[in-house]
């Protein structure tokens, strides 16, 4: 509601200029930008996968549809959580299609 400027009635209240939701910073936190996701993607590529990682792509290459389960478990007690444990399986589940589609061309 728009504001009158007047102390008393229905629209009493100093006149202000209402701001837009999306410019406020708490409704930016957590996006990822593009300066921090392509640095993480070169230290990806320079460093590579850690050894618990690598484990989990292992587990991925070997078990199939039925490791899920173990994959979940086994990222779920190294990062904590059950929305990481997923996160983290689907992001190497990514990066095994990505050697596998890189192997594929060459």
């Amino acid at each position: 509601m728009v504001k009158s400027g007047l102390a008393q009635g229905k629209n009493k209240g100093h006149v202000v200029t209402v701001r837009a939701k999306e410019s406020r910073p708490k409704h930016t936190k957590g996006n990822k930008g593009k300066r921090v996701s392509m640095c993480r993607e070169i230290a990806r590529e320079v460093a590579g996968l850690a050894p618990y990682e690598r484990r989990i792509l292992d587990m991925i290459k070997t078990g199939g549809a039925a490791a899920d389960k173990r994959i979940y478990k086994f990222a779920k007690r190294r990062l904590g959580s059950h929305k990481r444990a997923l996160a983290k399986r689907e992001d190497i589940k990514s990066v095994n299609s990505a050697m596998r589609a890189k192997q594929a061309m060459s």
